[in-house]
């Protein structure tokens, strides 16, 4: 079909040129990455820990409102901070839904994988470190199955060691050394970008043939076992918050299944009535 542009009266003398028509290959770029609803993306929890400004706060809203992660979880907000968010622009609703926690292991309780971003930098961390595009990946691997929790730390410090202890494995966010640190907004908007430019096209992933434990039951493995160590012996009363740190990163490195989970939490717990056991008849 032939485009003709219509005739207009322009004065004598002036010379005239026609417009070109949007080629088409835009028109089909920009319809194919519209991102579609898919029940992945509603099994992500991204959560703040420590937030302290309210503008990078409302923009981690927003950018999750875009790409369509509608789960927002903080941890111990700066009140005055979290309340000025709640205005931001086009994510009142989604800030108006979050949820509030007192501490990470609450926060995490009801995810099968946990994730912590972090920008490295000197410190020594005790977790595998997976760039962008391979974190993505594995991400989206297990959201086709369960729900997965995304950390950010706070704009000062990130996120503490107590924090990372509830963390399987840490991500990164490739930047030249110089300067490595990215804002907490920009942040959130990248890694969720990755993420969701693998979701939003394509057939959904398989699903996991077992369902990986949540942190709920991690937890109560951690307890358990943390009793264990501290009646046997092997961990001292002075370095009891090091070593709970220590067996929560050891317990996650495991991947458990729920199954798995439920066969460690009762072998713990028989050990722990042995050890009771005995140290009453001692006495």
């Amino acid at each position: 079909m032939r485009i003709v542009a219509a005739k207009s009266e322009e004065p004598a003398g002036r010379r005239r040129y026609k417009r070109k028509p949007r080629p088409l290959w835009c028109v089909v770029y920009c319809r194919m990455h519209v991102l579609s609803p898919r029940a992945d993306f509603d099994r992500l929890r991204v959560v703040l820990v420590n937030a302290r400004n309210p503008l990078n706060i409302g923009a981690a809203a927003r950018v999750m409102s875009n790409f369509g992660f509608m789960h927002l979880r903080v941890v111990n907000p700066y009140k005055v901070a979290f309340r000025e968010a709640r205005s931001a622009v086009g994510a009142s609703e989604l800030l108006a839904s979050a949820e509030e926690f007192d501490s990470v292991g609450e926060a995490v309780a009801d995810c099968t994988l946990v994730i912590g971003t972090t920008a490295a930098g000197r410190r020594q961390l005790q977790h595998p470190v997976r760039g962008l595009e391979e974190g993505a990946r594995m991400i989206r691997k297990r959201l086709a199955a369960s729900r997965v929790a995304l950390l950010f730390g706070s704009e000062r410090i990130g996120l503490r060691n107590d924090d990372m202890s509830h963390c399987h494995w840490l991500m990164r966010i490739p930047t030249r050394e110089e300067h490595g640190s990215v804002n907490l907004g920009q942040a959130v908007a990248i890694c969720l970008y990755e993420i969701a430019r693998g979701l939003g096209v394509g057939p959904a992933l398989a699903r996991e043939k077992e369902r990986a434990a949540t942190g709920v039951e991690l937890a109560r493995i951690d307890e358990v076992m943390l009793e264990v160590l501290r009646l046997s012996g092997f961990v001292k009363p002075r370095a009891s918050v090091l070593a709970e740190e220590k067996l929560r990163r050891l317990i996650r490195r495991l991947k458990l299944s729920t199954k798995d989970a439920e066969v460690w939490l009762g072998m713990m717990r028989h050990i722990l009535w042995k050890l009771q056991a005995g140290r009453d008849s001692a006495e």
